[in-house]
């Protein structure tokens, strides 16, 4: 449990912050998903970052049992698939994040879902 305490932590206040900078700047995340899509070499480089992170959530916190702990491990899981399709499919992720950034509203989704993830990570890893 203190695992999923200290995750809680670090993940709950990026999560939390990222989501409410999508929503309070759509436009704005909007450019800058397009400046990164720009070139592969940095939705790339993104993978080489993602991955080790996935990694290491998931040597520490493979949790699957009912609860808030879970959150986790699918976040770590996630990360992990995400950094290896980033470093073997930079092609594809760019043509398809192309097209999905063009609608603002696609942001806000993710960014609500981030949002209150991340205030329920850190109330869990903080107040509970």
């Amino acid at each position: 449990m203190q695992t999923s305490i200290f995750l809680a932590k670090l993940m709950g206040p990026v999560l939390a912050i990222m989501g409410l900078t999508v929503l309070i700047n759509p436009g704005r995340m909007q450019q800058m998903a397009r400046e990164f899509l720009e070139g592969e070499a940095l939705i790339f480089l993104s993978g080489v970052i993602t991955l080790p992170v996935g990694l290491a959530i998931v040597n520490t916190h493979n949790v699957w049992e009912a609860g808030w702990p879970v959150i986790i491990t699918i976040f770590g899981w996630l990360a992990v698939f995400a950094g290896i399709a980033r470093m073997t499919l930079p092609g594809p992720l760019k043509s398809i994040g192309s097209t999905m950034i063009e609608k603002i509203a696609v942001l806000r989704v993710p960014g609500l879902l981030m949002a209150a993830l991340g205030i329920y990570l850190s109330y869990q890893g903080y107040l509970s």
